[in-house]
């Protein structure tokens, strides 16, 4: 370790040295990663991309999508963001829109029927899940389906499609017009010249853009909590939330999906199909599961009890063989972009504690190396090993000292940051974004005339300071001191197996209308084919 005259025994060198060889290699790995993911955006990010194939094919070739947006409560951009899936350039006879909000009473009830009505020619419904039959009504039940809002949302949706291309946009993610194409390109592997492999999923890299200005009520999103911005005038906490997705998130996002050793992804934009996700939730026609779990339903149904449904759908499609098909696909250039705004440094810390439990139990291993990951402790893992190694003394003069290591530290975080301001610039010009008279401001980045505005590096290096200040102390607080959520203002435990129950009103899976098997898991006594959250 760095020290000028402290004596100490071999075994503690041999030890130090061991552990100074694995950090080097650790922040070697997480740099190559992030060099990865910046070469990613730089590429497909610059410059508008090209047309897509599948809007352009016979009509009998073109793949009939149902568009399935789960609601609930009023976001800002809440109209834009909805309006954008009935402006896609895509063929409506070969498009199904549902709406789907949990009652008439949801504040974002009038907008949807709003945005019905201004696009008379679609087929589009609102669909309200108090009037789904497998959930209330003669014959239904409310425990039909496990407590997964999201999933109970757009059960009735999934189950009813008309067509086999199922793609679940979240309510406040707005979507070019030619992303469609170009999903459904990615998916069946339509090109210029011949056919490419097709895929399983296929889904977009999500963008936060926070406008400033605007009160929004962090506890009307779909996995919400108490912690909420109301009457708040900071933006604070919202520039943070688009610095991290505009900068680590975005480019492990784009990295690990490129060289695909794993599922990643995010429920903000995932497109897939309905017959095989029918087929893999089904242990008669999939392997992988166990036989006891037939009692789960089908189709998005099956995900009902569990928490991270996005996550679990993924990584089933992904763990499910189906020759002929690759596994993911992230539609490179194509941006899923979230409007935030009014969001308090408090409710960002809630959003990161709620992100990180969800997440805990479904890829733990990923979790609990998260820290690693960050500028701030992965550069103090390469500046201890590079003066700690007797080699990089040898061969590259570098001092065995505190200093050298501080002095290298502040270098190596300096360099992050510098990439990290030209990376999210970048991202945030939306330059592969189509624009038209139809793009709001919010959508149009910070290169083109009525778009977002630029940040000073003042103000970016002071979001940026706080995210990378923040992430260990959240980290710690989400993952090592808590297994509780806040989820649509009831807290929840989240078990290993990832399913959820009430915190004060824990049932007997019996009691819950839920059964038992085997391995754990508690599953739903559904009749539907269907159904996530």
């Amino acid at each position: 370790m760095p020290s000028d005259d402290v004596p100490m025994s071999i075994a503690d060198l041999d030890l130090v040295q061991g552990a100074a060889l694995v950090l080097l290699i650790w922040s070697c790995v997480v740099f190559t990663v992030q060099i990865i993911g910046t070469y990613k955006i730089f590429r497909h990010n610059s410059a508008p991309l090209p047309p897509p194939i599948a809007p352009t094919l016979a009509e009998d070739d073109i793949p009939h999508v149902t568009l399935i947006r789960p609601v609930k409560g009023v976001d800002i951009g809440l109209y834009e963001c909805l309006a954008s899936s009935f402006r896609l350039a895509y063929p409506r006879s070969k498009l199904e829109i549902r709406l789907c909000v949990e009652s008439a009473d949801d504040p974002a009830y009038p907008i949807l029927q709003q945005v019905v009505a201004d696009f008379p020619d679609f087929d589009a419904k609102v669909l309200v899940e108090e009037d789904d039959p497998i959930l209330h009504g003669i014959g239904g039940h409310v425990n039909n389906l496990g407590p997964n809002p999201k999933i109970r949302n757009i059960s009735r949706a999934y189950r009813e499609a008309k067509g086999d291309v199922i793609w679940i946009v979240d309510c406040n993610i707005w979507t070019a017009k030619n992303s469609i194409g170009r999903m459904v390109d990615k998916l069946c592997g339509f090109r210029d010249k011949g056919r490419a492999t097709p895929y399983k999923f296929v889904h977009q890299l999500p963008v936060v853009v926070n406008i400033e200005g605007h009160a929004m009520d962090e506890s009307q999103s779909l996995l919400s909590g108490n912690v909420a911005a109301q009457g708040s005038s900071s933006d604070f906490g919202g520039r943070i939330e688009e610095m991290f997705m505009s900068t680590t998130h975005a480019k492990f996002y784009s990295a690990i999906n490129t060289v695909g050793i794993a599922p990643c992804i995010v429920g903000k934009s995932n497109m897939f199909r309905k017959a095989h996700l029918d087929r893999f939730t089904d242990p008669a026609q999939n392997p992988i599961l166990d036989e006891s779990e037939a009692s789960r339903g089908r189709g998005i149904d099956f995900f009902s009890s569990y928490i991270c449904e996005d996550h679990l759908i993924g990584d089933l499609i992904w763990r499910s063989a189906l020759p002929g098909y690759k596994n993911h696909g992230l539609v490179f250039g194509e941006l899923a972009i979230q409007p935030m705004s009014g969001m308090s440094v408090s409710a960002y810390i809630a959003r990161r504690v709620r992100w990180l439990r969800v997440r805990k139990w479904t890829v733990l291993a990923a979790t609990l190396v998260e820290p690693g990951v960050e500028s701030l402790l992965c550069c103090l893992y390469f500046s201890f090993a590079v003066t700690t190694l007797p080699w990089a003394h040898q061969k590259l003069g570098v001092p065995q000292t505190w200093l050298a290591m501080g002095c290298i530290w502040l270098f190596m975080v300096t360099v992050w940051m510098l990439v990290d301001r030209a990376f999210s610039s970048k991202l945030q010009k939306c330059q592969s974004i189509d624009v038209d008279e139809d793009t709001p401001s919010f959508a149009r980045g910070t290169s083109r005339p009525w778009g977002t505005r630029r940040r000073p590096f003042r103000e970016w290096l002071a979001a940026w300071l706080g995210r990378e200040f923040l992430a260990l102390p959240i980290w710690t607080w989400a993952v090592l001191l808590g297994t509780t959520v806040n989820w649509r203002n009831r807290q929840f435990r989240v078990r290993m197996d990832m399913s959820v129950v009430e915190v004060g009103g824990e049932k007997s899976p019996k009691e819950n209308g839920l059964a038992s098997h085997t391995n754990g898991f508690s599953t739903p006594r559904s009749r539907s084919k269907g159904r996530i959250d």
